[in-house]
């Protein structure tokens, strides 16, 4: 039998390649129209060398040499940029604008079906720091989107400065800081809800403003919004702060009026990377970004070149093929109909989660009495709604793949199928609580083993879960993942403990099981794809009125 091709890597045929050529020509057609110069990095890179610029974002390819050096396969193009600029180009030379077109490759899971490589068509300018090269980006991108034809497209931009100003200005520690931070890099908005609000020392002003900013979105209003926040939580802007976003809108009004250019600042969950504008281009009938880009002054200063300002963006070529219609495989789902041409495709949870699921769409407005009683059918159509009926452990992978454009399940299935999505609400119900276990009858074994072999042993079926939790406390753990009666595991010796979710401890105490820890708390949670959430206004809506549902019902208890 011939061998194919490694998981994750495909042959190009004439045809596509034909396709990829066209869009690339155009692309690099445009770029070098305003001046940028083309150049090659090396697909292998030292680690350390991209490290000093900053945290590698993405999971990489890495190898060791004959010199034992740790080597990495390039996994974007904008760190090796800035390691060649910082590295390789005097002060003398800037500007300095630079185009590329290469591949860069991923390590992903086998269990995610994604490509593990990927072509950018990018471009980065670098300057001084008293420039502003973000309007020369948002310019160019829309002018390659505008010559692409790309359908519907926009550019969706935000900031990290107003939300690290609130940090630097309220934050009672550094733990808080990086807690808050960590959790908006996640996209999980209701995790920073609940964070803020077990931090009492936090003023009302500051504590509202944390909570508000990450969600802000629309048009020139939304910089009024976030200046008013700042200043009633007393946080003075330091540096680049809301001025940058409004010389955006200044110097590029048409982009602005015919709606091309928006805010959303959920989208600033690349913050450790980026240190002012970041923007990402969309287009109707795609489940992910088709560009991304923003300011990353702090790169160059990492890399030993303080006062040198560098911002650039990448085009995917993958998801550009898509897009335009022509054979490709990215990785997400291309529906090909404009979102507000088609009903809305919510993602409901079988199970136990769906009596509570139906009643809090119902209260929003939706129409589900074909919902309530769906038969054997999976997609249910109800007006301007489109009901996509799955367990609750798959709707994450709906969302997230482009099945759905929103959905409804626990936290911990969001926890466990590790995809990109806003979480934007908590529902407030379908609660269950996660612990650790183990057999009365061998209390301090876990420990005991623990001190000899250096590692805990524990049965789950939530292996993402529990790593989290053992990483959070310092332990090293050798998760054996089980499907069914997990509380056999300690009980014939196979494991030490077991993580699982108990509601009342029932079945817990039937086998002689006793709990030692709390590991997380879960409720139901409404989220979206962010591609859907920052292009259909439909999903934002739904989202405030169940969130100001959920609140009333708190209120009430």
């Amino acid at each position: 039998m011939l061998a194919g091709t490694p998981r994750g890597f495909r042959d190009i045929l004439p045809s596509e390649a034909l396709a990829r050529e066209r869009i690339t020509d155009t692309v690099r057609a445009c770029f070098s129209e305003h001046g940028y110069l083309p150049i090659e990095t090396p697909l292998l890179e030292y680690r350390s060398a991209l490290e000093g610029g900053g945290r590698l974002q993405d999971s990489p390819f890495q190898l060791f040499d004959t010199d034992r050096s740790l080597l990495v396969l390039r996994p974007d193009l904008t760190l090796p940029v800035a390691r060649m600029v910082a590295t390789r180009c005097g002060t003398d030379k800037l500007p300095l604008r630079l185009r590329y077109s290469a591949p860069v490759v991923r390590e992903s899971s086998s269990l995610k079906g994604q490509p593990r490589q990927f072509t950018q068509l990018g471009v980065e300018r670098f300057g001084t720091t008293d420039e502003d090269p973000e309007v020369e980006m948002v310019s160019l991108l829309a002018e390659v989107l505008d010559r692409l034809d790309v359908p519907d497209w926009r550019i969706v931009c935000g900031s990290v400065s107003p939300l690290t100003t609130l940090l630097d200005a309220c934050s009672p520690s550094r733990d808080f800081t990086e807690e808050a931070l960590g959790l908006v890099h996640k996209s999980d908005l209701v995790g920073l809800d609940e964070l803020v609000a077990r931090t009492p020392t936090l003023s009302r002003q500051a504590a509202d403003a944390l909570r508000q900013v990450v969600r802000l979105e629309g048009g020139l209003e939304v910089i009024d919004t976030i200046d008013q926040l700042l200043d009633e939580a007393d946080a003075p802007v330091k540096g680049r702060g809301t001025a940058e976003l409004r010389t955006l809108v200044a110097k590029l009004p048409d982009l602005v009026e015919q709606g091309h250019l928006t805010f959303d600042f959920s989208i600033i969950n690349s913050f450790d990377y980026y240190t002012g504008i970041i923007f990402k281009g969309y287009s109707e009938g795609i489940a992910a970004s088709i560009a991304s880009g923003g300011r990353y002054d702090a790169v160059l200063a990492n890399q030993g070149r303080p006062g040198v300002s560098a911002c650039g963006f990448m085009c995917s070529l993958e998801r550009l093929q898509e897009i335009l219609g022509e054979e490709g495989e990215s990785g997400v789902v291309t529906p090909g109909v404009r979102l507000a041409e088609r009903p809305l495709r919510i993602a409901v949870p079988k199970g136990s989660l769906k009596d509570d699921a139906i009643r809090v769409l119902e209260e929003a407005g939706l129409p589900v009495d074909d919902l309530r009683d769906p038969g054997r059918k999976l997609v249910i159509r109800e007006g301007d709604y489109e009901y996509i009926i799955v367990r609750a452990q798959d709707a994450p992978i709906f969302v997230a793949h482009g099945g759905a454009d929103c959905g409804i399940c626990g936290n911990d299935s969001i926890i466990e199928a590790n995809v990109d999505l806003l979480q934007l609400v908590d529902l407030g119900f379908g609660a269950c609580r996660f612990v650790v276990a183990e057999p009365r009858t061998k209390a301090g074994a876990a420990e005991r083993a623990y001190g000899w072999r250096g590692t805990v042993r524990v049965a789950t079926k939530y292996p993402r879960i529990t790593q989290r939790y053992y990483d959070s406390i310092g332990q090293q753990v050798d998760i054996v993942q089980l499907h069914g009666n997990i509380e056999l595991g300690p009980i014939v010796g196979m494991t030490d403990r077991i993580v699982d979710i108990t509601a009342t401890g029932t079945t817990l105490r039937e086998n002689d099981l006793v709990i030692v820890d709390d590991v997380l708390e879960c409720t139901a949670r409404f989220f979206a794809g962010p591609a859907a959430y920052r292009c259909d206004a439909r999903i934002r809506s739904l989202a405030s009125r169940l969130a100001q549902n959920a609140a009333a019902s708190k209120e009430d208890e």
